[in-house]
């Protein structure tokens, strides 16, 4: 009986490992690079979880110019890829083009929601949720009644985080003042640090002492301004609380790592399916960073004021308008 017990668990590995040979997914970064510290790395991070969980490696590939997003796409099919993971808006054009000529690939892509294929699917994120909740946050620990936003390229997207953040602001005072600044009109704006610092610095010099930042790469900058001056930033995507304790006041978390793991974990598990999936508060895909390295910035009354807001939007109590619906900002 023991030797059949045996037998049997051989024969079952081998199986288990036939289909692990079988599953090969694979990721496609956008610009900046997935060590951002901000949206492709949290993108990394659901894949590395992925991988330490299942012992199944990831194929990777870093784009460093936009001629490269299909043709990167591509090259992972040709390596025998079942499942890819495309990062950003930028690569919509490239997914859809080469989902179509590969029905028999599973595909799936962040900040996406348009497309129409039966082997995509696509994941938004409720932002603004989490900028309104960030920008509570500011408005709470500004001495000035300015507070600051620091975006990447200027898109609806964007101007999406920076009119939560100014709900949010404006929710805790009508006179808050927040200065906006967007960094550019092309993919060059996500990884440009010296450019988020001038930024950073010129809000600053303008009276802001607590400044937002959605820019990716670019967002160094505004973080290490900040500090550099004294005043308080706040992170975005990952969490950045650590990449200046003491100045970093929170960071505002899209949760693109889940995305990334659940595309992996149910293609893997045969529970892959194509549309669009929407992740906000209330799905646990957007929320706010408290650790050691902001516990002393975030007072209590900050924190009761964030969890209230959260609790009402998650009830429905607050609509928290997004820009993207008719690309204007009531307030």
């Amino acid at each position: 009986m023991k030797l059949k017990t045996i037998a049997l668990s051989a024969v079952v590995s081998l199986a288990t490992s036939a289909a692990f040979a079988d599953f090969k997914p694979a990721v496609i970064y956008d610009m900046g690079g997935k060590f951002d510290k901000s949206f492709n790395e949290g993108v990394w991070a659901g894949v590395k979880k992925f991988t330490e969980e299942t012992g199944v490696e990831v194929m990777e590939f870093e784009v460093t110019n936009e001629a490269q997003r299909e043709q990167a796409m591509s090259r992972m099919v040709q390596r025998g890829a079942t499942v890819v993971l495309g990062v950003g808006f930028g690569q919509a054009d490239a997914i859809a083009k080469v989902a179509g000529e590969n029905p028999d690939v599973q595909f799936s892509i962040i900040d996406v929601s348009w497309l129409d294929a039966p082997n995509l699917r696509q994941y938004a994120f409720k932002e603004h949720e989490g900028s309104y909740l960030v920008g509570v946050a500011a408005a709470l620990k500004s001495s000035s009644a300015k507070v600051g936003f620091v975006g990447g390229m200027d898109i609806p997207l964007i101007r999406a985080f920076a009119c939560g953040y100014v709900q949010g602001a404006k929710s805790v005072s009508a006179d808050a003042e927040v200065l906006q600044n967007m960094t550019g009109t092309t993919p060059a704006a996500w990884n440009d640090p010296a450019k988020g610092a001038e930024l950073a610095q010129g809000q600053i010099d303008r009276g802001a002492d607590v400044i937002y930042q959605a820019a990716g790469g670019t967002g160094v900058g505004v973080i290490q301004a900040a500090k550099d001056a004294g005043k308080f930033s706040i992170g975005v995507d990952s969490n950045q609380n650590h990449m200046a304790p003491g100045s970093v006041l929170t960071s505002m978390l899209k949760r693109v790592d889940v995305a990334a793991y659940n595309t992996f974990k149910d293609a893997m598990d045969g529970n892959f399916t194509a549309g669009v999936q929407t992740l906000g508060l209330a799905e646990g895909g957007i929320g706010w960073a408290l650790d050691e390295h902001n516990a002393d910035l975030i007072t209590d009354d900050i924190k009761a004021a964030i969890d209230a807001a959260a609790a009402k939007i998650t009830s429905g109590e607050i609509a928290v308008h997004d820009y993207r619906t008719d690309n204007t900002c009531p307030m």
